[in-house]
């Protein structure tokens, strides 16, 4: 695979799949423009990626006045030009149960899992019209089959599996694909951002491990070359699929 020429934008690449994905598309050739909210975790993602050195916005997603969506774009589209592909990676995880959950929670987990995707798709979509270009939505086993204790995080991952297949339709007839990576279990800071301290979350992983059927959690790389096949040439007669990269975890849960 070769990205030589084309211009990826990565959301929340400042670490854990987005921070793999960004160095291994720069491996592959890519310009690449990544975002995150830390600009510190950005630039050591950026000094991964080599020569030449990823283009850095600093942003949060769920911004309420949307500035800080929009400017991604526009500041993405003035440093390159053009956008080849977009990677919808930034999401947060909220763990409860309907008795639990409260609507502040619930508001935030679907602002990021799925507004923001909305909008910043909505936002990139001229461009990528312009490159014949792709989207790789980065979604989850949650979002095909229930998670326990972890509705409304569920619910954003089963609105954008249906937000990726409508998209694709839609934009089909301009040559546009639009496709999605579920990924199981894999290592990164999601739990940590809920608040789970390192005891909890080692407890969490080591439980999970027997809900694959390969019995392990996932990598971040393995996550990372399956997005970077969605969004190359070599997936070009693919569009509107949800890929589950995850260890045979649906195996176990049907």
């Amino acid at each position: 695979m070769s990205f030589k020429g084309k211009v990826v934008l990565i959301t929340g690449a400042s670490s854990g799949i987005g921070a793999e994905t960004a160095i291994y598309l720069a491996q592959l050739g890519a310009s690449l423009s990544i975002t995150a909210r830390n600009k510190l975790n950005l630039n050591k993602v950026a000094e991964q990626c080599g020569q030449p050195k990823p283009f850095i916005v600093t942003g949060d997603l769920a911004n309420e006045n949307d500035n800080d969506v929009k400017n991604i774009i526009d500041s993405t589209i003035k440093r390159y030009g053009k956008l080849d592909v977009l990677i919808n990676n930034a999401g947060i995880a909220e763990f409860g149960t309907i008795e639990t959950v409260s609507l502040k929670q619930y508001d935030n987990i679907m602002n990021v899992n799925v507004r923001s995707v909305f909008q910043l798709t909505t936002l990139a979509v001229p461009y990528l019209i312009k490159t014949k270009g792709n989207i790789v939505n980065v979604s989850s086993v949650a979002g095909l089959r229930p998670f326990k204790n972890g509705t409304t995080y569920s619910m954003s991952k089963a609105a954008l599996d249906q937000f990726t297949r409508c998209v694709a339709l839609e934009l089909a007839s301009q040559q546009v694909r639009v496709n999605s990576v579920n990924p199981g279990a894999v290592i990164t800071d999601i739990l940590r951002n809920t608040g789970m301290n390192q005891e909890q979350i080692k407890i969490f992983y080591e439980k999970m491990k027997g809900a694959h059927a390969l019995g392990r959690i996932g990598d971040t790389l393995e996550i990372a070359k399956s997005i970077a096949f969605l969004a190359s040439d070599d997936a070009s007669f693919i569009t509107g699929v949800t890929i589950p990269v995850d260890g045979g975890w649906l195996l176990m849960s049907s």
